[in-house]
């Protein structure tokens, strides 16, 4: 009898469940589209949440105009520095960089992050880079985690994102414009835009198969325990397959939330921080960011944001009216 073959059965869904290799999340797709040239993503530092009442611009929806609660997540985003543009082609092998240009003047503290020469001739790089053939082009920004009270660190992260919209050229003198400067949130999005965020989950160490695959607790009859698979798998093949269920990592993964609404942008801080501060974090005292419902990560986690690559919700033409956010104690909640 000839072996039976077949598909196999079932969803792998986020498998393997293991650490993220970096705190720092990764973003691989990138929207298309656009009319100028621009930054197609940033970074902040989530703070914590709270709860607002906003008067409710879904037509559609049966509180069409009234004020509804909602959940925010609160991210403190100041502003982000620009110490290089890179440039990419397509090749039949994939993407592949071709070139870079770096800025001569970068702050002391991305040092910690990687070495950083004391004389660089940006000048040169530009014109090296003239004769590039390149089709697409990516900034690389570094974070200020020293304007931000909450952390207990210096060292910045570092990351691409990448400038979108319009032609080639747009694209190439708007890197031009902005490397060695500082860019804001409001470079990025504006109130009432939708944005995709991605962080890595809060980490909760080694946990067993109920708890990290939801499987049914066996009966009180079952001899000697109660948490665990009912069976490893078949006598053939004589290994332990990876769709079993079995205890492992929990948490510490990257995972991408898509189609979140920027409620609010503010410059001061001290608006939105509760009484005695947010939980683990403290007072915010940058910009500031309020999303509509909750992010990936625990406090002080980094939190990127990208424009929405699957856009989706009612498309605003004006921000959402907030008419109150709670500033009450978050302590004991």
């Amino acid at each position: 009898m000839p072996t039976t073959r077949r598909p196999r059965k079932g969803s792998m869904a986020y498998s393997p469940r293991k650490r993220a290799r970096s705190i720092t999340a990764r973003i691989s797709t990138w929207p298309e589209g656009g009319d100028g040239a621009k930054l197609q993503g940033f970074a902040g530092y989530k703070a914590g949440m709270t709860h607002a009442f906003v008067v409710d611009y879904r037509p559609r929806s049966t509180t069409s105009g009234q004020e509804v609660q909602v959940p925010v997540t609160v991210l403190e985003v100041p502003p982000m520095k620009v110490c290089g543009i890179r440039f990419y082609q397509d090749t039949a092998y994939g993407r592949k960089a071709v070139g870079e240009v770096w800025s001569k003047s970068v702050d002391k503290e991305l040092s910690r992050r990687l070495p950083v020469p004391k004389e660089y001739d940006e000048k040169a790089a530009w014109e090296k880079a003239a004769g590039l053939q390149f089709d697409d082009i990516r900034a690389l920004v570094y974070t200020q985690p020293v304007l931000v009270s909450g952390l207990p660190k210096k060292k910045p992260e570092l990351m691409e994102i990448r400038i979108g919209g319009g032609t080639m050229d747009k694209r190439l003198e708007y890197a031009k414009s902005i490397l060695g400067k500082a860019v804001t949130i409001k470079d990025f999005t504006k109130e009432g835009e939708m944005v995709d965020v991605s962080s890595i989950t809060k980490g909760k160490g080694w946990q067993g198969t109920v708890k990290r695959w939801g499987v049914k607790l066996l009966m009180h009859k079952n001899s000697k325990h109660r948490r665990l698979v009912g069976a490893l798998g078949t006598k053939r093949p004589n290994y332990v397959r990876p769709t079993v269920p079995q205890g492992g990592q929990v948490g510490f993964h990257q995972r991408t939330e898509l189609n979140k609404r920027v409620l609010k942008i503010g410059d001061d801080g001290s608006e939105i921080t509760p009484k005695g501060g947010f939980l683990h974090y403290g007072t915010v005292r940058n910009a500031y960011v309020l999303l509509h419902g909750s992010v990936p990560g625990p406090s002080k986690r980094l939190v990127r944001l990208r424009e929405p690559v699957r856009a989706g919700g009612v498309k605003l033409t004006e921000a959402p009216e907030l008419t109150f956010i709670s500033v009450e104690s978050k302590q004991g909640v």
